[in-house]
């Protein structure tokens, strides 16, 4: 008897289609986090993916609704990162990292209560770029050409070497025209500088002693202090800039995990700054991890139509690897919109049981049952408080 072919397809072929099939994983090597529901081991590692060509670069983001798994997700995510010898630094406005720290004994950071950091590379145009981001924050408006030249000035009247306390410095060559009645470019550069030195930022960035020196594989920096308030974003952002400084780097590559994100993405100083940093990830061996609960925080990151928001959303969709939880209906349609979601991807987001997400890595797609082990479950537990 002989059977007539009329049609043949690959994996690859039913993938592009959104048919079901066997979903065969990422094919890495190494301790899953899970099940792919069509197939076997889920393994990834955003470093491994770059190597074996299914991403263009390590950058990645989470996403999803309160209590659906991203959290469990990200510490198991680290958990095995660590385990091989990544870096890891966390920048965690919540105090939520507390047990992975203790489980590879440390103790999480506090900025202003443990020390104060200095967040300036060693380059003196990077640092005076960032000495203009956190000023530019500070004040809630970009720098005028005025302030952008009187920054620049104080910058090369600097000593050499550079002082370690440099927003000290620069404070101090200002100091004396606060007391000037009249308004100008450098009473207005002294008195944003003095809230980093005197004010409500005093501590994060200028101290007694040294500053704070990040060692070990696990750095996490608590900004629980700052939760809640303006300075969330001026206190994140320097901790990433003091991060990259210890994470990344071809014998020690790491992740730079951003919870809270919108905490950056909604400020267009720092927004600015980072996408410089996004498109330096390759190179300098540093995938950034961005948590989002919903997704429609991005709104925060300016109006509708506004370069800002273009740029956060740009941001977003340069991360070669999405891990999507379940999101509400609403929530749902703008992320489909933001990422180009397919119809069928769109419906899963809302019906996605918890534990559960869709994975999107290049162009492969994965449905993913996460499946803490022991050792997970010693660091993932998020209810604690809820239990009394």
């Amino acid at each position: 008897m002989t059977r007539a072919w009329t049609h043949w397809a690959t994996s690859g072929d039913l993938t592009s289609l959104r048919l079901p099939s066997h979903d065969a994983g990422t094919g890495l090597h190494g301790e899953p986090l899970g099940y792919a529901l069509r197939g076997g081991r889920f393994v990834f590692d955003p470093f491994d993916a770059y190597d074996a060509a299914m991403v263009s670069n390590p950058n990645m983001i989470v996403a999803g609704s309160i209590g659906v798994g991203k959290s469990t997700m990200v510490k198991m995510l680290l958990e095995r990162a660590l385990v091989r010898g990544r870096k890891v630094v966390v920048i965690d406005p919540k105090g939520e990292y507390g047990a992975l720290a203790r489980a590879h004994g440390v103790r999480p950071v506090v900025l202003g209560r443990d020390g104060w950091c200095d967040p300036f590379s060693s380059d003196d145009r990077e640092a005076c770029e960032f000495v203009r981001v956190l000023v530019a924050t500070a004040q809630g408006a970009p720098l005028g050409a005025e302030q952008h030249y009187a920054l620049s000035e104080l910058f090369k009247d600097l000593s050499s070497p550079r002082p370690t306390r440099l927003l000290r410095a620069l404070y101090d060559a200002v100091e004396s025209s606060i007391s000037t009645p009249v308004a100008s470019v450098t009473r207005g550069l002294a008195l944003t500088l003095y809230r980093f030195i005197h004010g409500d930022l005093a501590g994060l960035f200028d101290g007694d002693g040294e500053p704070m020196a990040f060692r070990g594989d696990l750095v996490v920096l608590d900004l629980s202090a700052q939760w809640s308030t303006h300075s969330l974003s001026i206190a994140a952002l320097s901790a990433v800039g003091a991060a990259q400084q210890v994470v990344g780097g071809a014998e020690s590559l790491g992740y730079l995990v951003l919870d809270e994100a919108w905490a950056l993405l909604g400020d267009d100083h720092a927004l600015r700054w980072l996408q410089g940093s996004w498109k330096l990830a390759r190179s300098r061996g540093l995938s950034h991890v961005l948590v989002l609960h919903r997704w429609s925080d991005v709104g925060a990151a300016g109006d509708e139509g506004s370069a800002q928001r273009a740029r956060a959303l740009g941001l977003l969709r340069e991360c070669e690897t999405s891990w999507l939880f379940r999101q509400p209906a609403d929530e749902a349609v703008v992320i489909a919109s933001a990422l180009g979601l397919h119809a069928r991807e769109h419906q899963y987001l809302v019906a996605a049981p918890k534990g559960v997400a869709l994975v999107r890595y290049g162009v492969h797609r994965s449905i993913v049952r996460f499946m803490p082990d022991a050792r997970d479950r010693d660091i993932i537990d998020t209810d604690v408080a809820m239990r009394g």
